[in-house]
């Protein structure tokens, strides 16, 4: 593994990190790790001055050592000059606004990418949508998507993710940055329907979660991971997205350990339903952003838009807005007429 001396990481691109919770802080101190310059940046000056004094960010990844080069910062026009590279990593509510922030103190010849996951609140866009109508047209855009756990990768546990891009250059500038020796970096260029699998399955996982919750059983569990496989298939199709996208990390990847793994806020929200609680209680709980919260809403508007049924994706949307219970949500899944398992030519046979 490098050494995070400085001599180190004079001749690799300098990146800037947009976004101090536990994914952008990971994703940081990977970076930095590998012997880039980098700079996070984030509005909690309390964690800021902690990860940049202490090396730790005792918020969101308590107890993880962080690399010392890593810097940290409150300043946007701090964290951006110099850099080479953009990697944002907030909320996609707040994806808009800080890329309207970062447009005016982005160097010139850096590219943007992103590690975040859904889409744009209201409108339902993909986030390359969005991206594409703030920045300048020569601005080479990529997308970070996969399965991985914050924890696990500031930890250094290996860990497998994607980059897509429009620009295959780019998407491997961005792969070479992340990639090391515990961590692969797997490169496409299928921005659509990596935007779709990382956005979906945050729903899905909201159902298997349920589903636990509620004692249903192992076998409902794998039920749902694989027809909630085949909801995000149907809709990338309809879309547009490539099948193969959906069956790698972008997809299959993201959606097993989404729906699996208990440290997935998603999966943790579903479970605190099913067992009954409020989800006012169960969020105040988490601590964190439920993207599935508004991401259900924005799946099923994409859906609605394409006329494509999505059973349970749409009993989640129920779920979330409290107009059916998960035990009538189970109830009218069970009771949907029997049909074959793939509609014909959903792979392009």
């Amino acid at each position: 593994m490098p050494s995070d001396h400085p001599d180190n990481i004079i001749s690799r691109p300098a990146v800037a990190v947009l976004g101090a919770g536990s994914w952008g802080t990971a994703l940081a101190a990977l970076i930095a790790r590998h012997g880039h310059p980098t700079v996070l940046w984030g509005r909690d000056v309390d964690t800021l001055a902690a990860i940049d004094g202490r090396h730790e960010n005792p918020r969101y990844l308590p107890g993880i050592p962080l690399p010392e080069t890593l810097r940290a910062t409150p300043d946007l026009a701090v964290a951006l000059a110099g850099s080479d590279l953009v990697l944002v990593v907030v909320p996609s509510h707040a994806f808009a606004e800080t890329l309207h922030q970062l447009a005016p103190l982005r160097p010139a010849h850096a590219g943007v990418a992103w590690a975040t996951k859904g889409f744009e609140p209201g409108s339902g866009r993909f986030l390359h949508e969005v991206a594409a109508e703030i920045l300048p047209d020569d601005v080479p855009l990529a997308v970070v998507t996969g399965p991985s756990f914050a924890k696990e990768v500031a930890a250094g546990l290996p860990t497998a993710l994607t980059v897509h891009s429009d620009a295959p250059e780019f998407a491997q500038q961005v792969a070479d940055a992340l990639h090391g020796p515990a961590f692969r970096a797997y490169t496409g260029d299928d921005m659509l329907g990596a935007e779709l699998g990382g956005a979906m399955k945050n729903v899905l996982a909201v159902a298997t979660g349920v589903a636990d919750g509620m004692n249903l059983g192992l076998n409902a569990r794998a039920g749902l991971i694989t027809r909630g496989l085949n909801e995000m298939l149907r809709l990338n199709a309809a879309i547009g997205g490539k099948a193969e996208t959906l069956m790698g990390l972008a997809g299959l990847g993201d959606l097993v350990l989404t729906c699996t793994g208990d440290l997935s806020r998603n999966r943790s929200l579903g479970l605190a339903l099913g067992r009954g609680q409020s989800i006012a209680d169960a969020v105040r709980e988490i601590g964190q952003v439920v993207e599935s919260l508004q991401t259900a809403e924005e799946v099923m508007r994409q859906a609605d838009r394409h006329g494509v049924e999505l059973p349970i994706s749409s009993n989640v949307r129920d779920v979330l807005h409290g107009s059916i219970t998960p035990a009538e949500g189970l109830k009218r899944l069970m009771a949907r007429e029997q049909k074959p398992e793939y509609p014909q030519g959903l792979f392009g046979d």
